[in-house]
C-alpha cells in the first residue's frame, strides 16, 4: 500500500466500511475524485487480488489492497470499468454495483417524503430493470430511522457489507441497483437501527414474491402476463351497483379443494376448477380470503407480512394474475379480503422496522392487539396511510382485482375495542373513535373509487357506526356495501333453536327490516361461522337426517329472498357435514348422497332465480323494494312478504314455514292473477318431499292481509316459496 492512502480513503472511512456501520458507503464506494485523483474503492470480502477491467478491451489493472477485502485503485481518467478478482483459489467478475447513479427521481422523491406517492409499489421494493446500459435489480425501501440498510442474499452470501444502499435525502428511502441479479433472486434487509443495533433481518414490505413458508426472504418478482377481460373490465360498473345482483362465493384457496397427496392447487388449476364451479352455480363473484403473503398457515392469511406479495402457496405474481384473468372470462368477479388492521409480530416482519415503531403505535395500549397478539398500524402517520391506501390500489390495478373487502373495521374504528379501562388512549376530544383509521378508510375508498372504475370495496363492520357505506363527501365511510353481521347472528340464532321455541323468537327474523335501508347490505354467511367449535352449518340446524337439511334449505330460501346481496362460504352450498378445516379439503364426496346434492341444486337455482329476477335484487338496498305480507304470524312461526323491482317488473312473493307442519294459508296480493311458483325449496330435486302448490296459484276476491286479493297457498315443513305473477 502507498504512503499516501489516507488522502484516498481515511482509516475511520475504511474500517466503517469493513465493520458494514458507514451510513453514506455510496460517498466511498465507487469511482470518486480525492485528493485530485480519480480512485476507485471496493470492498470485496474475500478477494486476495482485484482488477479494474477498463476500455473496450478491458486492459487489466491492478487495485491496491487496503485489508480484508478492501481494494483501492487510482485511475488517470474517469472510466467506465468491470471488476475482476481472484481469492482462496477461486476467480470472479462483476460489475460494480458503486458505479451506478440513483433510480428514483426527484419527482419520486418529492412524493416520497410528502408521504403521498399514491403508486408506492411502482417505486419501492425490487424491480427487474435495465440501468444505465445494464440488466439488474433496483432495491428500495423506506426506513428512515436506520443507520444503514444493506440487500442481502444467497447473491452475496447474506453478507450486509457487500450491498450497502444509498440514501435519499430526507425521504427516508434506500436504494441500490445491483446488476446482474435476475428475477427468482431471494432477499432482505439487513438494517442497522438508529441506536446502532443489528436487527433481525427483514423482508420487503412492498416486496413481490416470497419463499415458501416456513421460509421467510422476499423473492425479487416480475409482475407480467397480458389480460385478456378488457370487455369485462369496461362493463364491470354495473355488476357494482346497488341494483345489480351480488351474490359471492367466498372461498379460501388452500382448503377449497385439494390435489392427489393433499397437495394445494396453484392459481392456474384454481383458474380451471375454481371458476367453472362458481360459475356453473350462478355466483356472480369470487371472494378470496386473504392471498397476501403470510407466515402461519392457521391465521387463514388475516395477520398478512408481504402485503404486496400473491402467497407463494399457489403460485407467483404472474399466476394469480391469470387466474384473474380467467374469473372474468367466465364472468366472475373477484374479490379479496383485505386486512389494515393489524399484521403480526414475526421478526422479518414489519415490527419495529427500523429499530424504532415505524408502521406501529410506540404504545402498545394504541399499538397491540389483546385479541390476536399482532400489532397494529398507525394510522396517523401519513407514510403509513399512503403504503395501506397505495396498496390497495396496487392490487385493484395491478391484478384487476373488482373489489376489496376490509376485514375487521370495528377493530379500527374503535379506540377502546376489546379494552378495557385504562388500557386504551381516548382521542383528542377524549372520545372512543379513532380519527387516525376514519381518515386512513376513507382515504382508502376515495383513492380506490376515484383512480379505478367500477370496483367496490365491502366492510366488516359489525356495529352500528352511522354511514358505512355513504360516500365520504356525505360524511360516510364511503364504502359501497357493507355486511350485515346483525342480520346474520340474528337469524342464525333463530334458525338454531328448536322449531317448537320458534314462535317466541319470532323478532329475531324480522328485526333486521328496521334498519335494512341504513347501510347497502351483504347477508353474509361467512367461513367465521364454521371454525372455532361452531360447527358447520348443517350442523347447526335442530333435528335429525333430513330434518336438518329441511332447516337449512328453508334458511337459504329466506336469505336469498330477503333485501341485501349475497354471501356464502365454500361447502356450505352442498351442506359440508363437519367443520371448515383449512388444512383439508372440501367433503366433495358428501355429492355423492342425494340430500348433498339437492343443495347444492338449490343453491344454484336460488341464484339463478336471484340474478334472473329484476325484482329480487334491484331494490335490495332501498325501502321501495319491500313490503310486509305477514310479518307478526309468530304463533305459526311463518313469514311472508313482497320483493317489488322497478315499474314493470313483475313482484314476488316470498314465503317461509319455518316449522315442521305443513300448512294450508290464505296469502294476500297485491294483483289478481296467476302466480307462478318459481321456487320451492321442498321439491324432490332438492331432497325434500315435493309439496307444494303444483307449480302456482290463482287469486280470488277475497280480502287478506288488508289486500283485495288473496290465494290459498300450500306450505310444506320447513320450507320457503317464491311467486311470481305472470
Amino acid at each position: 500500500m502507498t504512503d499516501n492512502r489516507t488522502d484516498l480513503i481515511t482509516a475511520e472511512e475504511a474500517q466503517a466500511l469493513l465493520d458494514g456501520r458507514h451510513g453514506d458507503p455510496f460517498s466511498v464506494l465507487g469511482l470518486h475524485k480525492r485528493a485530485g485523483k480519480w480512485v476507485v474503492t471496493v470492498l470485496a470480502p474475500g478477494a486476495e487480488r482485484l482488477w479494474l477491467l477498463t476500455g473496450k478491451a478491458g486492459k487489466a489493472v491492478e487495485a491496491q489492497p487496503w485489508g480484508g477485502g478492501l481494494f483501492l485503485c487510482p485511475l488517470a481518467r474517469k472510466s467506465a470499468y468491470r471488476l475482476r478478482a481472484e481469492g482462496q483459489g477461486a476467480g470472479w467478475e462483476w460489475e460494480d454495483p458503486f458505479r451506478f447513479g440513483p433510480v428514483l427521481g426527484e419527482m419520486d422523491e418529492y412524493l416520497l417524503g410528502e408521504g403521498t406517492h399514491q403508486r408506492l409499489w411502482q417505486v419501492l421494493g425490487a424491480h427487474p430493470r435495465q440501468h444505465e446500459g445494464a440488466e439488474g435489480v433496483h432495491f428500495a425501501v423506506w426506513a428512515p430511522n436506520a443507520r444503514r440498510v444493506s440487500v442481502v442474499g444467497d447473491f452475496n452470501i447474506w453478507d450486509g457489507r457487500r450491498h450497502p444502499m444509498r440514501r435519499r435525502g430526507a425521504t427516508g428511502v434506500w436504494e441500490i441497483f445491483i446488476p446482474g441479479l435476475t428475477e427468482g433472486a431471494t432477499y432482505k434487509y439487513e438494517i442497522i437501527g438508529a441506536e446502532g443495533q443489528a436487527l433481525p433481518l427483514k423482508a420487503d414490505p412492498v416486496g413481490f414474491g416470497s419463499e415458501h413458508p416456513p421460509a421467510n426472504a422476499s423473492v425479487v418478482r416480475a409482475i407480467t402476463g397480458e389480460f385478456t377481460d378488457a370487455a369485462w373490465m369496461a362493463g364491470r360498473a354495473a355488476r357494482h351497483t346497488v341494483n345489480a345482483p351480488i351474490s359471492v362465493y367466498e372461498v379460501h384457496l388452500g382448503s377449497w379443494r385439494r390435489a392427489e397427496g393433499n397437495r394445494r392447487l396453484s392459481y392456474l388449476e384454481l383458474a380451471e376448477e375454481l371458476t367453472a364451479y362458481a360459475a356453473g352455480m350462478g355466483f356472480t363473484h369470487i371472494e378470496l380470503l386473504p392471498v397476501s403473503e403470510y407466515p402461519f398457515d392457521g391465521s387463514w392469511g388475516y395477520q398478512p407480512i408481504g402485503l404486496f406479495a400473491p402467497t407463494i402457496r399457489h403460485g407467483t405474481p404472474s399466476e394469480f394474475r391469470a387466474f384473474v384473468d380467467a374469473a372474468h372470462r367466465r364472468g366472475l368477479g373477484v374479490v379479496l379480503d383485505w386486512g389494515p388492521g393489524h399484521f403480526p409480530t414475526d421478526a422479518h416482519g414489519l415490527g419495529r422496522f427500523d429499530g424504532t415503531p415505524l408502521y406501529e403505535h410506540a404504545d402498545p395500549r394504541e399499538g397491540f392487539h389483546q385479541d390476536w397478539n399482532t400489532l397494529i398500524y398507525n394510522f396517523g402517520r401519513t407514510e403509513v396511510q399512503n403504503f395501506l391506501t397505495s396498496n390497495a390500489l396496487y392490487w385493484l390495478e395491478e391484478y384487476h382485482v373488482d373489489g376489496l373487502r376490509v376485514d375487521a373495521v370495528a377493530s379500527m374504528l374503535y379506540r377502546d375495542y376489546s379494552r378495557k379501562d385504562g388500557e386504551w388512549v381516548p382521542n383528542r376530544d377524549g372520545g372512543r373513535e379513532n380519527y387516525e383509521a376514519i381518515a386512513m378508510m376513507r382515504r382508502m375508498n376515495t383513492v380506490t373509487y376515484g383512480q379505478v372504475e367500477g370496483i367496490l370495496t365491502v366492510a366488516e363492520e359489525s356495529t352500528a357506526f352511522p354511514g358505512v357505506s355513504r360516500p365520504v363527501d356525505h360524511g360516510g365511510l364511503g364504502f359501497g356495501f357493507k355486511w350485515n353481521m346483525g342480520w346474520m347472528n340474528d337469524t342464525l340464532s333463530y334458525m338454531q333453536k328448536d322449531p317448537i321455541h320458534r314462535k317466541y323468537h319470532h323478532h329475531q327474523m324480522t328485526f333486521g327490516l328496521h334498519y335494512a335501508w341504513s347501510e347497502n347490505y351483504i347477508l353474509p354467511i361467512s367461513h367465521d361461522e364454521v371454525v372455532h367449535g361452531k360447527g358447520s352449518m348443517l350442523g347447526k340446524m335442530p333435528g335429525e337426517g333430513e330434518q336438518k337439511f329441511a332447516n337449512l334449505r328453508a334458511y337459504y330460501g329466506f336469505m336469498w329472498g330477503h333485501p341485501g346481496k349475497k354471501l356464502l362460504f365454500m361447502g356450505q352450498e352442498f351442506a359440508q357435514g363437519r367443520e371448515w378445516n383449512h388444512d383439508q379439503s372440501l367433503d366433495w364426496h358428501l355429492l355423492d348422497h342425494p340430500l348433498h346434492a339437492g343443495m347444492q341444486a338449490l343453491v344454484r337455482d336460488l341464484n339463478r332465480v336471484y340474478r334472473d329476477t329484476p325484482a329480487l335484487h334491484v331494490n335490495d338496498c332501498r325501502p321501495e323494494g319491500f313490503e310486509w305480507i305477514d310479518g307478526g304470524d309468530a304463533e305459526a312461526s311463518v313469514f311472508s312478504w313482497l320483493r317489488l323491482g322497478t315499474t314493470g317488473d313483475a313482484p314476488v312473493a316470498v314465503i317461509s314455514n319455518m316449522t315442521p307442519v305443513e300448512r294450508r294459508m290464505r296469502i294476500g296480493l297485491p294483483q289478481a292473477g296467476q302466480w307462478q311458483e318459481i321456487l320451492n325449496t321442498d321439491a324432490g330435486l332438492y331432497g325434500g318431499g315435493n309439496r307444494g302448490n303444483l307449480g302456482g296459484v290463482t287469486t280470488e276476491a277475497v280480502p287478506a292481509h288488508g289486500r283485495p286479493h288473496s290465494a290459498e297457498v300450500t306450505l310444506p315443513p320447513l320450507s320457503t316459496l317464491y311467486f311470481t305473477l305472470i
